[in-house]
Order: C-alpha cells, then structure tokens, then sequence
C-alpha cells in the first residue's frame, strides 16, 4: 500500500510505502559485520545508507527506534569509544535489498587526537570513495545546531550530493525543544542544508519515526517497488572486501 507524498524540493508527488510497512521493513534490520579499516568492508550490490554524526547526537538511539530493536547498534557508555564501522542488513524473507552503516561518532574531547584524526581520515575516506553509498543521514542535536565538524562533513560530501547523492539532517532530541524553537530550528537548518532532507526526530515522542523509515525505504527502492527476484543476488553480500585504504 503506498500513498502520494509532496516532495518540498521540486514540488512534485511520489509514491511512499505506507509507513507500517515501511517500519516493518526497518524491522528485519540485523547485523551483517564489523570493520576497524575501511578495507575491511566488504562490497555490497545494494543501496547503502551511512548513520553519522557526533558522539552524543543520539545516532544509536535513533538506529534502534527506528528498527525497534533495542540493542541493534551499540551505544557505548562512554562517547567516542566505538571506532568500528558496523553494517546491518536490511530485507524481508532473508533478501537484503539495503544496508544500513552505523560510522563511529566525531567531535568527542575524550577521545585522543590521534584516535580522531585517524577515524576522520577513515569516515572522509568512506564518504569519498564507498561505491554503494547512497545516502548519508547525519544526526544533529538541535540544541547546538550545525557545528563545525558537521559543516566539514556536508562540504565534504557535496560533490557526490551533485552527483546524486542522498542526505538527511535528522534533528533528535526534539522533544527538549518547544513548538516554537523546533519550528525555528528546522527553517534555519533548511537553509543551511544545500538541498538535502531535514526532520525533526525524538526516540522518545516517537516524533518523526515513520516518516523517516518512509523516507529510507524510497531511497532504497526508487521505482516504489517491493524488491525483484534479480535482487536476490545482492543477498550474497561479497565477501571480497573493498581496496579503500584507511
């Protein structure tokens, strides 16, 4: 069941999967692997759509909402200490049609600077180079808006958003926020987006959940179409992992 859906951008419709549907396709969400050098993943034939953002910014929290599972991606007790890229396997019936890339988070002052500039070598070298990268969505608290390190990372990106490249600003936490400064919060990121999506996101309101696992699942499946048989192949995800170097 799908239903017609403004697109803001070019004022056009397109067809979106009904969002029960598309939470339960969130829902096969399951782990694939684990990689501490970019060199390490291996090669998929399937949409793949990078989670990235601060260490605090509730990027776990939002992963295990979004796919109801409460410890899908690992939240570490202390911030900045997971430096693993973690792959999970979207698609029903055992068919992966999508992967999701939980990247380690950025910007946390405990984590030693070589330790940072390693894993921001690692990320910019991912966001470059992975060749099913099909989409970013970066997770911002709304409270501290765009920084620095999150500015860096959309230039970083923008010639592949040029060249067709999807991005998400998903704004958690908007609970803490009232009505007024989430409405201002998201006209200003808007502007500060370059074209790419923005929501308003809260793990604990459930505030814009099934929109964004509506919006997902039409990045994944552009035709509007449940996955064909041809897709199938993509299950038997390579295992040859890719030549990137850290």
């Amino acid at each position: 069941m799908t239903h017609a859906s403004p697109d803001t951008a070019t004022g056009k419709t397109h067809s979106l999967i009904d969002s029960k549907l598309a939470m339960g396709w969130m829902h096969t969400a399951r782990f694939f692997t684990t990689a501490a050098q970019l060199n390490q993943l291996p090669r998929v034939e399937v949409p793949e759509i990078a989670f990235v953002g601060r260490s605090n910014a509730g990027k776990s929290t939002a992963i295990n909402t979004l796919t109801q599972q409460k410890q899908l991606a690992f939240a570490s007790k202390k911030p900045g200490r997971t430096q693993h890229i973690n792959l999970f396997a979207l698609g029903k019936q055992g068919v992966t049609d999508a992967v999701l890339a939980d990247l380690p988070g950025y910007g946390y002052a405990a984590v030693s600077r070589s330790d940072k500039e390693r894993w921001q070598r690692v990320m910019l070298n991912y966001l470059m180079s992975r060749e099913s990268l099909s989409a970013v969505v970066l997770l911002c608290d709304p409270r501290l808006g765009l920084t620095e390190l999150d500015e860096a990372l959309l230039e970083a990106i923008r010639p592949r958003v040029e060249a067709g490249l999807k991005f998400l600003i998903l704004l958690t936490k908007s609970d803490k926020l009232t009505r007024a400064e989430q409405a201002k919060i998201l006209s200003i990121t808007k502007l500060n987006a370059g074209g790419g999506e923005v929501r308003l996101f809260s793990a604990l309101k459930k505030q814009g959940v099934d929109d964004v696992a509506q919006l997902l699942w039409h990045w994944c499946h552009p035709e509007g179409l449940p996955a064909a048989p041809a897709v199938a192949q993509a299950t038997t995800i390579a295992t040859e992992p890719e030549q990137n170097q850290p």
